[in-house]
């Protein structure tokens, strides 16, 4: 008799858990292939060190053949689901189609950058959510500050060295946190025009920054921003994008090249086209993560909406800790399915947050106590070291080193601006030359 095939869409928080999970309860007791993009698990939370030079990129990746023993890895990109057929068609790295069929499915094919409708930003601002646009940010802003460096312009200085981050949240508040530590150990060795320093600016709609999280938290980041230099901006947001600059909602034209958008994100489009019931883009599942209608197949992660039990009528957030939550309860669910074990509803305690805003600063309130300064600093690490699946060494390295040695200064050139485009699909991916709407090369006179 032959064995069950369980399919895993996505290797994100939500899908690499799931994976993990069920690696150890079947034991060979099924099929366990694992679809995505790229080979390796993002630990998205440390990216912002990744721009600003703290962590080497490789650190936060972990290899999914390396760390998942009797999965079978499939690389590629998830474009369509029959779930008549029980099938999965998916395109490869190399542009090649293909087919994986299942008896039991789990999607948690995660999100993307949240667009809004404000003319430019499409083509002038780049998101936040994978590597490739971390190494790209990582460049352009060592580039600006070098350019800057060498000009003879104080207001062409300026506009370089004057960084805008649209988005308030966790994501943003950690960039504009950590590239602005970084933008000044880049002018140590590279002196601006005297009366020049860099500029970052930190746009939200809302009253606060990080308006999604406690009180406590919020007056914390946002102090430890304004000390640094940051300008803080709550109420205010972009109205256009252009070559030159940003118009905001208050009329302030601000002259800069670079536009991080980090508003918040989506649901993988995926799921719109299985023709099952959504919630704000997010598929609907009960308490068990399982598609009503469709007991073979489940959903995790932030393309899920999961009911929150713990208060009736919602459904539990998009975040890192929910869908590494939900990725256990997934696996263990299928597994049960197949008879191994039983099944659970799934339920959570908020563990708090944490937010590393740089140096030995951060903000972080664990199980509800709030906390700040260099003791939120050691908690916030020692939590992602915790929360880390693999490279933990080379992470705890990096940040000693961090800590004695000044920051590496140099452009790698591997990613331009027109391979992270902000309206993709696929941020975990950089696009290439050649393929299908993407630049052969670069026009003459574009921005890298």
């Amino acid at each position: 008799m032959s064995r069950p095939r369980i399919l895993i869409v996505g290797a994100g928080f939500a899908g690499y858990r799931t994976a993990r999970t069920l690696s150890r309860l079947t034991r060979h007791k099924a099929d366990i292939t694992l679809l995505n993009p790229t080979d390796y698990f993002l630990y998205l939370p440390l990216l912002p060190q990744v721009a600003a030079g703290v962590l080497e990129p490789r650190r936060v990746t972990v290899s999914l053949s390396g760390t998942l023993p009797h999965v079978r890895l499939v690389l590629g990109e998830a474009d369509g689901v029959d779930l008549e057929a029980r099938s999965v068609h998916y395109t490869d790295p190399e542009g090649d189609g293909g087919t994986l069929t299942y008896d039991r499915l789990v999607l948690a094919v995660g999100s993307v950058n949240k667009l809004l409708p404000v003319p430019g930003v499409a083509e002038y601002a780049h998101g936040f959510r994978g590597l490739p646009e971390a190494l790209y940010l990582r460049d352009h802003v060592t580039r600006q500050v070098e350019l800057a460096a060498a000009s003879d312009d104080p207001k062409r200085c300026a506009s370089r060295c004057t960084f805008v981050v649209v988005g308030a949240g966790y994501t943003g508040t950690e960039v504009a946190a950590q590239g602005q530590l970084f933008t000044d150990a880049l002018i140590r060795k590279q002196p601006l025009r005297e009366g020049i320093r860099p500029r970052w600016l930190l746009l939200d709609i809302a009253p606060r920054v990080l308006p999604e999280l406690d009180e406590r938290l919020s007056r914390t980041a946002d102090r430890v921003l304004r000390q640094r230099g940051v300008d803080v901006r709550t109420g205010t947001s972009v109205q256009e994008a252009t070559p030159s600059g940003v118009r905001l909602s208050d009329g302030e034209f601000v002259d800069t090249r670079t536009l991080v958008w980090c508003v918040g994100v989506r649901p993988d489009p995926l799921v719109e086209g299985l023709g099952r019931s959504l919630e704000r883009g997010r598929l609907l599942v009960d308490p068990y993560l399982q598609v009503p209608g469709q007991p073979e197949v489940f959903a995790c992660g932030d393309a899920a909406a999961v009911p929150d039990l713990e208060k009736p009528g919602e459904y539990t957030p998009m975040t890192a800790q929910h869908a590494w939550r939900h990725g256990k309860v997934a696996g263990r669910n299928v597994a049960a399915s197949l008879g191994i074990g039983g099944r659970r509803a799934y339920r959570h305690r908020d563990l708090g947050f944490t937010v590393d805003l740089g140096g030995a600063k951060a903000a972080a309130n664990p199980l509800g106590v709030p906390l700040s300064g260099p003791l939120a600093g050691a908690v916030t690490r020692g939590y992602h070291l915790a929360a880390m699946p693999g490279n933990r060494i080379r992470v705890a390295a990096d940040w000693l080193l961090d800590a004695v040695l000044p920051r590496q200064a140099v452009q790698l050139g591997l990613v331009r601006s027109w391979s992270v485009p902000l309206d993709t699909a696929s941020p975990e991916l950089a696009r290439v030359p050649g393929a299908p709407g993407k630049p052969e090369s670069r026009p003459q006179g574009e921005s890298s």
